[in-house]
């Protein structure tokens, strides 16, 4: 009974290995068409006996060209290095040949299409220029035109002819009348050695003059007694310059010490702008250099000056540096607090190229300008530019001198570089090149139609330079022959317009084209 069971188990086990082994055979070769059907399905190519898979810088033996790399007609921008179908459309990757690189970026432009664009260019030439800087500023006193009044001996304030601070002041004008106890002993002991008799005075009265002048006596008031041969207790303080009261510390009956500080006048012949200046162009500024300003509360008036400092400080808020400007204000019309407007002339520059202000395009990561060719082509070149002032821009990098570049319109022929659309939509087009007006033939098979569009898969066009795709058209606004459905096979005419959209202008089903035929109407 034994044994009867063991040989069954064996057999068992035998069979199961066998139907295990027979499973396995029927997976990879279901496996290996998967595979073929999948790789037929995308396009990509398989490798084969006998012949590698095409790659990049390959010899394309349809057209005899080297194959510089794929793309997607409809992505340009995105390269492959091996040909197959495309991920973005349902079309298979066309070969870039190495004739056209040298073109990579270039447009042509036809003489009538450069003047309805109105396409102007400048001749790039060798020269300098003297910067101009623009910056906002405010007055303030000129501390280099302040004086300070002080009482030079103990005294009194009798009488205050300036009582307000800010008051206007003429040179010599009274301010404050003081009597000075002290000066009173030191004048009638000079004129009582005046009128002494005898000789070998004079030594008595260079003393008796010397204490006058001890006691803070000027020499003009010395005079003044001398002249009169009188005591003069009181002395009147006159304004040493003209300008404004800015500073008042002088009341009257008060009693002042010697040094006591009783006005500050600020002169106002000059006063000070104290201009903000950018910090990436500050070093371009000289101590020294013309400045003309303005202010909103004169208009029409230009007041001159010059630089005459730099300050070593940077606003941390504004990133600028201050430039103290000395303005002459002969009429003393500008008021410290103003606002003023400051244009400074910084020092010429080494020669070197320039063009016009309005050619340089500004992407914001780079600097280009359209460089005007030979037979109406036109590339955009990427500079280094310097600096700017009077509608000129200094290049320092990318150009030579005599090259031409374009300063009107050149947005717009930049713009067809870039797309890469230039032979469609600016150019005289060549031979090979489709025309608008040109009508284009194609066949394909329905996917989807409606009463407005209708989805082709169509095989290759070759005037377009079109691969297979799929793609949705408008229907004709001549109407479609009644009966079409979808997985039919037709044929079918496109025009393409300038802005490169194609248009659908006839469908047929397949051996119909040419032969009259009756059409719905136009929904």
């Amino acid at each position: 009974m034994k044994t009867k069971i063991t040989l069954l188990s064996g057999a068992v086990l035998v069979l199961l290995i066998a139907a295990g082994y027979g499973l396995y055979t029927l997976g990879v070769h279901s496996g290996m068409a998967l595979s073929r059907t999948q790789s037929a399905s995308t396009g990509e190519a398989t490798p084969s006996a006998g012949a590698g898979p095409q790659k990049a810088s390959n010899i394309d033996p349809a057209s005899g060209k080297k194959v510089l790399y794929w793309h997607d007609p409809m992505v340009p921008g995105q390269r492959f290095d091996k040909p197959g179908k495309s991920p973005f459309m349902d079309m298979m990757l066309v070969p870039v040949y190495a004739e056209g690189d040298a073109d990579q970026g270039s447009v042509s432009v036809s003489p009538r299409v450069q003047q309805s664009l109105g396409v102007r260019t400048a001749e790039v030439m060798r020269g300098s220029i003297t910067p101009r800087i623009e910056a906002a500023g405010s007055i303030a006193y000129n501390e280099r035109d302040q004086v300070i009044v002080q009482a030079r001996a103990t005294g009194y304030i009798e009488k205050l002819y300036v009582r307000a601070a800010l008051d206007h002041v003429s040179k010599g004008q009274p301010l404050a009348e003081l009597y000075t106890p002290d000066w009173v002993a030191a004048q009638e002991e000079f004129l009582s050695v005046r009128r002494m008799r005898g000789q070998n005075l004079a030594s008595l009265v260079d003393a008796a003059r010397s204490r006058m002048r001890q006691a803070g006596m000027s020499e003009e008031q010395i005079s003044l007694v001398e002249s009169t041969d009188e005591v003069h207790p009181r002395i009147t303080i006159a304004a040493p310059i003209g300008g404004v009261v800015a500073e008042l510390m002088a009341r009257e009956g008060m009693t002042v010490m010697p040094g006591a500080t009783l006005f500050r006048i600020s002169g106002l012949g000059t006063v000070w702008a104290n201009a903000e200046v950018p910090e990436s162009q500050a070093a371009l500024l000289r101590p020294g250099a013309a400045v003309e300003a303005r202010s909103p509360a004169l208009p029409g008036t230009t007041f001159k000056g010059k630089v005459q400092a730099i300050l070593p400080e940077v606003n941390l808020n504004t990133r600028t540096l201050k430039a103290r400007v000395e303005l002459a204000n002969p009429k003393g019309q500008l008021a410290p607090g103003m606002f003023v407007s400051v244009a400074l002339a910084a020092a010429a520059e080494p020669p070197g190229l320039l063009v016009p202000t309005e050619a340089v395009i500004q992407t914001g990561k780079r600097t280009v300008v359209m460089l005007a060719e030979a037979n109406g082509k036109f590339r955009p070149v990427n500079v280094e530019a310097g600096i700017e002032s009077s509608g000129k821009t200094e290049i320092r990098r990318g150009l030579e001198a005599g090259q031409k570049v374009v300063v009107s319109g050149q947005f717009l022929v930049d713009s067809e570089a870039s797309l890469k659309a230039t032979e469609t939509r600016m150019g005289e087009p060549p031979s090979a090149a489709p025309s608008p007006a040109t009508e284009h033939q194609g066949e394909g098979k329905i996917e989807a139609i409606n009463k407005q569009f209708v989805t082709l898969s169509h095989d290759p066009i070759p005037s377009l330079q079109w691969g297979a795709m799929t793609m949705e058209f408008g229907l004709p606004k001549s109407g479609v022959p009644g009966g079409l459905r979808p997985g039919q096979r037709v044929r079918f005419t496109l025009t393409v317009g300038k802005d490169g959209e194609p248009t659908l202008t006839r469908i047929e089903p397949v051996g119909t084209m040419g032969t009259p035929m009756k059409r719905e109407p136009k929904p």
